[in-house]
């Protein structure tokens, strides 16, 4: 609640420029850029409006939304805002303790994102075509967006002060990139001597309560074979402030030209890791409770081997990096095919996107559909964008799906996407292109699915 009753008594507004204010924030490096205003919230009443700047409160620069968060605290705040024509404001106000000022700000931080410093053998970044978006080439390294988002990072850029405010705020959990607790071979990996610290500084976080899920990037003869042994058994030692390990396979994209030379694992080099990271997993599982330790799906579908089942997952803490996707979507599968579907009046021919990695446990699933009137064709299309290496679904791109599907010939009633593929929030490819691209080139309805829920209801529910 505002303590009181109309804008001109809450609140104390007064402009200032050129320095004629004496408390004018003379820094402005650190600026929120407000995205949106919430609607009846304390920031509409105070008029602040979309691209207007947060400078400070309280006296205070603030370098991010965790900083915000305590200063916002108080009940009696001083505002510093820039507006849009760069004309500075003072705004006091009275707030009760836990009232919100309904702003949403264009990023987390507002002193810019810390860049990574690494030159990583295996950067995917470092493999992207040319002439795409610019957020799309960023490298970002900032352990405040580990803590905010799950973005992993590599600590290579934190300083004795950076760790002493991770204690001192509690941010917990981080997730670190880890890809080896040998010194020499993270060093050579990242291209960066700070890299060899790696046990020294997760030791100085876990010491003080820090919390840490963890993944390796496994390249072939690199990190794998002893040097991923020792990293799992030194990693599992710090259980549970270690809470989680991925393992991941590198990606190798077509746009690999000046780039350390990788190769990928082979079938029977997949086998060898799925039975050792096994052994590990029973190993965890009686001495913890848990997997600890777990392998991402294109491990298992490259060694065809089954994938684990649901428990081994452990509620999936790392499924936003790709570990227990495949075996996520088989579960909400089953919960949605519990509803019995009536079927078509009429033929639906309805065409199913995905990866090519995707496509034997899809095809299984639709195989055992049997909806009166609805044919689903499943259609795995190959990367052309990023070359015939990338096979994962999220990685598809709109325009070789479109050049997938009119390849094809016979009924097409609609199309089915993958939501995995689309920009997280935007209904963008990595392309840049659009489902209404699709819908445009094809003429005829396309639709999302965001998980295997999803995709069954637009199936046995397309009208």
């Amino acid at each position: 609640m505002i303590l009181f009753i109309t804008l001109s008594l809450f609140c104390r507004k007064s402009k200032y420029d050129n320095g004629i204010c004496s408390n004018e924030v003379k820094d402005v490096s650190h600026k929120g850029v407000i995205a949106r205003v919430i609607p009846c919230s304390i920031a509409a009443e105070l008029e602040l409006q979309s691209g207007d700047k947060l400078l400070s409160v309280n006296g205070q620069k603030i370098k991010d939304i965790i900083e915000l968060s305590f200063a916002l605290a108080d009940e009696s705040l001083e505002l510093v805002i820039e507006k849009q024509d760069g004309e500075q404001e003072i705004i006091e106000l009275e707030k009760d303790y836990d009232e919100e000022l309904g702003i949403e700000f264009e990023s987390a931080v507002f002193d810019g994102v810390r860049r990574c410093a690494n030159r990583c053998i295996f950067c995917f970044v470092d493999q992207m075509p040319p002439g795409m978006r610019e957020s799309l080439y960023v490298k970002d390294d900032d352990y405040r967006l580990s803590f905010l988002y799950g973005n992993f990072v590599t600590l290579t850029n934190v300083g004795s002060n950076d760790i002493k405010r991770i204690r001192n705020l509690h941010l917990s959990p981080l997730y670190v990139s880890v890809h080896a607790t040998n010194g020499t071979v993270r060093q050579s990996m990242l291209n960066n001597r700070r890299a060899a610290q790696i046990m020294e500084q997760i030791h100085s976080l876990t010491e003080t309560g820090i919390e840490l899920h963890t993944q390796v990037v496994l390249c072939p003869g690199i990190n794998d074979g002893q040097v991923l042994e020792q990293t799992i058994r030194e990693l599992y030692a710090l259980h549970p402030k270690i809470l989680s390990l991925a393992i991941v396979p590198v990606g190798l994209s077509r746009y690999r030209d000046r780039c350390y030379p990788l190769g990928k694992f082979s079938p029977k080099e997949a086998q060898y890791i799925i039975d050792s990271i096994h052994t590990w997993q029973i190993k965890c599982r009686r001495e913890c409770g848990s997997s600890f330790v777990y392998l991402a799906d294109e491990f298992y579908l490259s060694g065809g081997r089954e994938i684990p089942e649901y428990d081994v997952y452990d509620g999936f803490p790392q499924l936003e990096n790709g570990i227990g996707l495949v075996r996520n979507f088989l579960q909400e599968w089953r919960e949605a095919v519990r509803e019995e579907k009536n079927g078509y009046l009429e033929p639906h021919c309805i065409d199913v996107v995905c990866g090519v990695s995707a496509k034997p446990i899809l095809q299984s699933l639709c195989n055992e559909m049997k909806i009166k009137n609805l044919n689903v064709r499943l259609v795995a299309v190959n990367n052309n964008f990023f070359g015939p290496d990338i096979t994962v679904t999220g990685l598809l791109t709109g325009k070789d799906i479109i050049s997938e599907l009119k390849s094809l010939t016979g009924p097409r009633t609609g199309v089915i996407i993958p939501g995995i593929a689309l920009r997280k929030g935007e209904n963008i490819f990595l392309d840049d292109s659009t489902p209404e691209d699709i819908v445009a080139s094809l003429g005829v309805p396309v639709r999302i699915a965001h998980g295997a829920g999803e995709l069954y209801n637009l199936l046995t529910a397309w009208r």
